[in-house]
This record gives C-alpha cells, sequence and structure tokens, in this order.
C-alpha cells in the first residue's frame, strides 16, 4: 500500500441534510487529513431498485478526491441491504435456530443464502467496475465487522452436518468424542441428526459455533476473491475487524466499548481474506482512560500479519462519557500508532441528524461547525504531515504472546468459571497486568501460535486445547521458554471433552503440581490479598509454591507455583486475584525469560519498535491529568515532535495527557 500515513474519517455526503461536499473537504484537508472511507453502509442508494444504479455520490467524493489529491477507501456495502430485496427473498433476514430476524437493522441477513450472495456479488462487481480504475482509490474495505449472526437456517445445518460427516466418519465416532449417549442424544444414523437449536451438548455446540466462525471467515475470502478480480497491484484489501463489546449498563449499542476476543469470527482465520489487517477500537474516554483498549486491540490485530495495520473506525467524540478531554484525542491517535498502525480514521467525519446513531457523535457535532474536537485533530493532521510514516510508524519484534482461543471462549459459555467472570474478563486480567508493567506482547490465536518465537508465553484459562498444541508447548518449556498459565488452562480437548487424567492434563510435570478440586474463594486471601470468583486447590509436587491460601481449611493448598521443567520455567496461577500478585508472578517470569523489565508503569506507558529510517523509537504516553516527572533510561533520545533531546538520567516532564516520542541516538 501508499507509505502515506493515513489519517481521515468516514465520510457520508448521502446522509448529509444538505450539500457540503465542497466545504467538508476543505476543513478536511485544513485538519491535515489525507484519506475518507466510503460506500460501506448505503446499498440503497447505490442500488435504489432492483437492476438501477445510482453511484453519483461516490462520482462527486472522486472528482473532488482528485481536486484535492484525497485518497479513498471504498467499502462494499453488503452488511446492511436494500428493503427491496428484503421484499423479495424474506428469508435472506437470518435465522438463528429459533426465530427469523425482521428487516431493518444492519447486519441481519444470512450470509450463506444463495439469492443474498447473488445480489451481493452483483452489487461488489458494479461497484469495482465504477471505482477500481480511479487512482484516488487506493483500497478496498471488504463488508463491515463481519460476524456469522448466529446463521443456522436449514442450509447451514445441512453443511454442518456435512462437515460432521468428513470429521468424524461416522455416528459411533462423532457420539464418543462428544459423549452424545448423556440423555439419549447419541446418533447411529446420520439421517437422525437433530437441529441444532435444541442442542444440549456444550462440546457440540461448541463445534458448531466453530463452523459459523468458519463460515464468516469464508465469506469475507469469498467477497475478497471478487474484488480481487478487479483491483490493481497498488490497492489493499481490508477489513475492520471488531472486538466483543463490553456493555456496562442499559443493553444499547452506545453503552459500552471494545473489550476482548470477538465471540463470532476468528480474526486468524479471516485475515486470510485480507492484505492489510484493519480494525475498530472505541474505548473509555475522560477520567476511565487507560489507553488498554487501544493496546489489546492493537496487539491482536497487528499479530494477524505481524505487520502495520490500518484504524479504520475510531472515536472522535460519540457519547457524552466519551467527549474527550483537551489533549485525549491526540493521545487517542499516538497509542494507534504506538501500537503499529499505519492510519487512523474516524467514525464518523459529521454527526448524523437521523436515525439509529444519532448521538454517536462525529469529528463535526450537528451544526457541522469547528469545535475542540475538530481544533485538535488539526493539530494531529500538521504533526503526522510534518513528520510522516517513516518517522511515526513502527513495527514490532515483541518477545511476549499471551494466547486466545475461540473455543475457550465459547466453551465458557456453557461452563462459566463465574456468573460474573467471562473468558474476555480472564483475557483482559492477564493481558491489562502486562499493560501496566510496560510488557509488550503480541496477542495470538492458540492454531497461529508458533511458540519458537517467543520467550515467554502466557494462556489465560486455555481450557481447551488439542493434544499436539499441548505437546508444543511441553517442548517450548523444555527448550527453555518461560509459560505463565492461570486456572482453567489444559482441561478439555477441542470437543470440551475434560481429560480424564490429572489436571492440568499432560502438563502436572511441567508445571511440577497437579489439582482435583476448585473452590468458591470465600474469604480466602492470596499473599494477603483477596482470592476472587474462583479458585484451584493446588498440590505442589516438586514446584516451589509462590504463593499459598490463607484460610482455615484451604490453607494447605497453594495458589500460585512454579516449576524449572528441562531448560526452562513454568508458572502457573490457580486463581483470580489482585493484578499485582500477578504482576509480581510477570516479574519472575520475564527474568527466568532475560526479558529486561520497563522502569516506567501505567499511567506512564511505554511502547518501542523500530521506524521506516531503521531508528529505536520509544513512546511514552501518559494517562494521567496530573503532571509526572520521569527519569530518562535511553543513553541519548530526541523527540521527534520537539526536537528536545535527553541523556540517561535526565528529567522529562510529562504534562496530563501528554506523548513523547523519543528516538535513540546512541
Amino acid at each position: 500500500m501508499k507509505k502515506d500515513l493515513l489519517f481521515g474519517a468516514a465520510y457520508y455526503p448521502e446522509y448529509m441534510p444538505y450539500d457540503r461536499l465542497l466545504e467538508d473537504v476543505s476543513m478536511m484537508k485544513a485538519a491535515g487529513m489525507n484519506v475518507v472511507r466510503i460506500a460501506e453502509s448505503t446499498w440503497s442508494t447505490l442500488e435504489p431498485t432492483e437492476g438501477v444504479y445510482d453511484f453519483s455520490y461516490i462520482d462527486r467524493v472522486l472528482a473532488i478526491a482528485q481536486k484535492e489529491a484525497l485518497w479513498v477507501i471504498i467499502g462494499t456495502p453488503t452488511y446492511a441491504y436494500p428493503a427491496w430485496l428484503a421484499k423479495k427473498y424474506p428469508d435472506i433476514c437470518v435465522f438463528d435456530g429459533e426465530k427469523r430476524a425482521k428487516y431493518g437493522h444492519r447486519q441481519l441477513m444470512d450470509i450463506m443464502h444463495p439469492a443474498f450472495r447473488s445480489y451481493a456479488e452483483n452489487i461488489i462487481r458494479r461497484l469495482m467496475e465504477h471505482t477500481a480504475g480511479h487512482e484516488r482509490v487506493i483500497g478496498f474495505q471488504i463488508d463491515n465487522e463481519t460476524k456469522h449472526y448466529n446463521t443456522a437456517s436449514e442450509e447451514v445445518q445441512k453443511l454442518f452436518l456435512a462437515h460432521l460427516k468428513e470429521k468424524y466418519e461416522t455416528p459411533e465416532r462423532l457420539n464418543k468424542a462428544f459423549g452424545l449417549a448423556y440423555w439419549s442424544n447419541s446418533i447411529h444414523d446420520w439421517a437422525d441428526f437433530p437441529d441444532m437449536a435444541g442442542c444440549i451438548n456444550g462440546g457440540l455446540a461448541g463445534e458448531f459455533a466453530a463452523f459459523q466462525r468458519t463460515l464468516a471467515a469464508d465469506y469475507l475470502k469469498w467477497q475478497s476473491a471478487i474484488v480481487g478480480e478487479y483491483k490493481r497491484e497498488d490497492q489493499f484489501i481490508t477489513h475492520n475487524f471488531d472486538f466483543e463489546w463490553k456493555k456496562f449498563g442499559a443493553d444499547i449499542a452506545q453503552d459500552g466499548y471494545s473489550y476482548g476476543v470477538q465471540p463470532d469470527i476468528v480474526h486468524a482465520q479471516a485475515a486470510q481474506a485480507v492484505t492489510i489487517a484493519g480494525t475498530d477500537i472505541y474505548h473509555p474516554t475522560q477520567d476511565a482512560l487507560t489507553g488498554a483498549e487501544i493496546a489489546f486491540g492493537g496487539d491482536e490485530i497487528r499479530s494477524l500479519k505481524h505487520a502495520p495495520y490500518l484504524v479504520l473506525e475510531c472515536q472522535a467524540q460519540a457519547f457524552k462519557y466519551w467527549t474527550p478531554y483537551p489533549g485525549q484525542l491526540r493521545l487517542h491517535a499516538y497509542s494507534h500508532l504506538a501500537s503499529g498502525a499505519q492510519g487512523l480514521l474516524y467514525w464518523n467525519w459529521h454527526s448524523i441528524h437521523n436515525g439509529y446513531e444519532t448521538y454517536w457523535k462525529g469529528v463535526l457535532s450537528h451544526d457541522l461547525k469547528t469545535n475542540p474536537t475538530y481544533e485538535e485533530s488539526m493539530q494531529i493532521g500538521r504533526e503526522w504531515k510534518q513528520h510522516g510514516a517513516d518517522k511515526l510508524c513502527i513495527q514490532k519484534k515483541n518477545r511476549v504472546a499471551l494466547v486466545t482461543d475461540n473455543r475457550s471462549l465459547t466453551a465458557f459459555k456453557w461452563f462459566p468459571i463465574d456468573r460474573d467472570l467471562s473468558y474476555n474478563d480472564v483475557v483482559r486480567w492477564m493481558y491489562d497486568a502486562l499493560y501496566e508493567m510496560n510488557v509488550e506482547c503480541d496477542v495470538v490465536d492458540i492454531h497461529a501460535l508458533v511458540p519458537s518465537d517467543y520467550g515467554m508465553i502466557v494462556t489465560p484459562a486455555l481450557y481447551c486445547i488439542a493434544e499436539e498444541r499441548i505437546d508444543a508447548l511441553r517442548r517450548f518449556v523444555q527448550d527453555g521458554g518461560v509459560l505463565v498459565s492461570s486456572f482453567k488452562s489444559f482441561v478439555a480437548n477441542e470437543e470440551s471433552a475434560v481429560y480424564h487424567e490429572a489436571q492440568p492434563y499432560h502438563m502436572t510435570d511441567v508445571f511440577g503440581m497437579t489439582y482435583n478440586q476448585f473452590t468458591e474463594p470465600g474469604t480466602t486471601l492470596l499473599d494477603g490479598k483477596e482470592v476472587t470468583y474462583f479458585m484451584e486447590l493446588l498440590n505442589a509436587d516438586g514446584a516451589q509454591v509462590i504463593a499459598r491460601y490463607t484460610h482455615k481449611y484451604w490453607g494447605k493448598y497453594a495458589g500460585v507455583t512454579s516449576n524449572h521443567y528441562g531448560k526452562g520455567t513454568a508458572f502457573y496461577v490457580g486463581c483470580h486475584t489482585d493484578k499485582e500478585i500477578l504482576k509480581n508472578v510477570y516479574q519472575k517470569a520475564l527474568s527466568a525469560a532475560g526479558i529486561p523489565a520497563s522502569q516506567f508503569s501505567f499511567p506512564v506507558i511505554e511502547r518501542s519498535g523500530r521506524n521506516g529510517e531503521g531508528e529505536t523509537v520509544h513512546y511514552l504516553l501518559h494517562y494521567s491529568q496530573e503532571e509526572k516527572s520521569v527519569c530518562c533510561p535511553y543513553t541519548k533520545c530526541e523527540d521527534i515532535l520537539t526536537k528536545e533531546q535527553y541523556v540517561k538520567g535526565d528529567e522529562i516532564i510529562l504534562s496530563d495527557w501528554d506523548v513523547k516520542i523519543l528516538r535513540d541516538l546512541s
């Protein structure tokens, strides 16, 4: 793709209350923006009736983009289909096994419906024919935040049965794999396989969920193949991968933020559809701004290709609790670059005057005039234009990996750790402790993990894991690696069948301990800190006990252990507790792995890499409204933004919500 540092917004002139295209582009250019994303939301505008096309608003945007040297990303408009198509084929609305969705909301289509595929292919091809040859079109976004939408139509269930036949070959092998004798669920003829809507077997439901996720990934690959027939060599294909949406109040879309692993598509599978990974990241702001969501999302998306990525949607103002304090919008932007992003686009440019997202505010408010958020974006644009991608964009080679797994996520929906502790809660607990310590990591799907690429691997609640992957982690430790695993790891196979040997399965010698009971913590303490939600009663068998429970009855059991195995070391954290205890474990693990610790800790976040000029660059991001003084740990460095130089031991003053970008001069 182009080496420009992309900066811009999603732009919808078709939503505007009046024609202001020239004024909008003028304001974008004044803010230093160089890219817009268009077309992904309005199939009904592009094809108002079947076979009748209107690309006039796209033509107008492309014309002014040509005149003003603005890049354009074209989105395929398939995630929200027109009413005429719903009327013609009512069963295009997704059927989830229980009920069929009603037309109106976006992302309610059956991605496997043949009529939907046919009409979607047609509009994609028409759009590509119209835009791919334009020199200002830099690339294409396929679909939008794609998931499987719980598709469970009769056709999908037939495809799933075909998948089971291929994988298990006979009904008897299927019965054995999932223990279907339970409650007389076993079958002895494939023709008797029941509708999945009534499934009570968590393992089989997990297999179906994994199959649905594969359908979603294949759907993106299908779109990518179509786009690939038209795009030029210099144009990219991307997708805006999103995350689980953490809700913390009323059950409305505006009440939450990007939180953890996306349950309904495996990013590592779907990333095969794109040439550059993209993402949408939304997060708390104001006093709740920590940068952790930006970092987690960035680390996961960057790790898909181990390359720079695009932030295709991020917040400008959005809701009342996201209106940024002065300096925060700039801090957001540099936080994305610090994680390895090569571009950032706001959702969206302008606030919408009607519709579902009326109060998800854009860069401009409803009056469409300048405001503090727009003015701060101008500062970002000036700085990015001045210094450019070669200075500000960084690539990373991290020595730590945090491993995620969608099958484990699904298993915990059936077999919860605790009603108030989800899989993603454990992932974020373990990730956030690393983040606050300034331990940079790749966030890697278990099926994409190459253990030898890392010196330290962290496995949050890795419940479902195949024996060959256990063997790979055993070899990793034996060969000198450091493994840090949490409770509920190495419990079941990928069918969610619990292994019938000592737990953690096939790893008791690696961890030097075992357990066969777990419990509600109650009043249990660990190193003086409260144990919460869940605890395993660990019996050390050669392992060093790092922390033992404090409790009248559970006090004889370990809560955290460490064990040397082969040339490496394995740590096991058997309960959920305060992050400070987890950080103590990480300190020991980092030392064992020979990975130096940062001298900084939250609210000062250090994220490093090498820029396009081969320089080592350290981003210092200050997530606090209080001024802070830190000691320079680098031999000699220069702030790219201010040209101020520091040597080791110098005082660096960080003001509220500040950013320093220090290039190594030593």
